[in-house]
């Protein structure tokens, strides 16, 4: 521990775990911890959230659980409440929070679709609607959107809806990030790639051949986890990136650089 986040509040979205495999959210929550850092986690889930305060606490770690769901706007404000009441501040924001969606654009079920929007991109729409106004009264912070690579390019499935939703995600940290600049408030947005994490393996685990496929696919030939995308997350919530603000970082081993040619031989090695 060097202290990077000493005295810093950050809140969490999604810092729960949904299995046997670290997820970001949990990972993030751990490591700002680590950092010096006090962790508001938020998870729907009040049990997946236990797990990230148990780990954070036997580190020596402070944490607070509030098991509201952030799609909705009375659980925001009451998250945002929670927060100020407990720790007395916020300092860091990570909307994590995110589920799947499927299909092309003709299969489509509204239910879905709105369900993908709503996890995704109105979650980060709202949690930074009442956390902004905190940040701004006590001189500023950081606040790190998760978007996804699909939200760049097509991804290796079809997921209209998430990738549609992570786009706007995208977007909404640049738009952030100048409407905001002047409350010394940074937006930054993180783009995981092929990450083994719990949110791909969460309906069901990913087949070895397919894992295999995810990491040949990557330029570096390495897999990433959710302590990659963590370690980043930490960087843009720290000093160290203070002058850095309407980023979208693809976290990927360098997938974003790649054309399906490029990394043929790659994919046959």
């Amino acid at each position: 521990m060097v202290d990077r986040l000493k005295n810093k509040v950050a809140l969490i979205t999604g810092a729960g775990t949904r299995g046997e495999i670290t997820g970001i959210g949990q990972a993030s929550s751990i490591l700002m911890a680590r950092e010096g850092a006090k962790i508001l986690i938020n998870d729907i889930d009040a049990q997946r959230a236990k797990s990230t305060l148990s780990q954070i606490e036997n580190e020596g770690g402070e944490g607070f659980i509030i098991a509201e769901d952030c799609t909705k706007e009375e659980g925001c404000k009451s998250i945002v409440r929670g927060c100020l009441k407990q720790f007395g501040k916020i300092d860091i924001l990570f909307n994590n929070v995110g589920s799947a969606g499927r299909g092309m654009v003709t299969e489509i079920d509204e239910e879905n679709w709105q369900k993908a929007i709503d996890s995704n991109l109105k979650s980060a729409v709202l949690m930074s609607k009442y956390v902004v106004p905190v940040m701004s009264e006590s001189g500023g912070g950081s606040i790190i959107n998760i978007s996804s690579i699909d939200a760049i390019r097509a991804g290796g499935s079809k997921n209209v809806p998430y990738s549609v939703a992570k786009a706007g995600v995208s977007h909404l940290t640049r738009l952030m990030a100048v409407h905001h600049g002047r409350e010394k408030i940074r937006a930054n947005c993180l783009a995981p790639g092929h990450v083994h994490g719990s949110f791909p393996n969460s309906i069901k685990k990913i087949p070895e051949d397919i894992r295999e496929l995810r990491r040949k696919a990557g330029p570096l030939g390495t897999e990433g986890n959710a302590w990659d995308v963590a370690w980043a997350a930490v960087f843009l919530a720290a000093e160290e990136s203070r002058w850095i603000s309407g980023t979208v970082i693809p976290i990927d081993a360098g997938l974003h650089a790649a054309s399906p040619l490029s990394v043929w031989d790659n994919l046959n090695e």
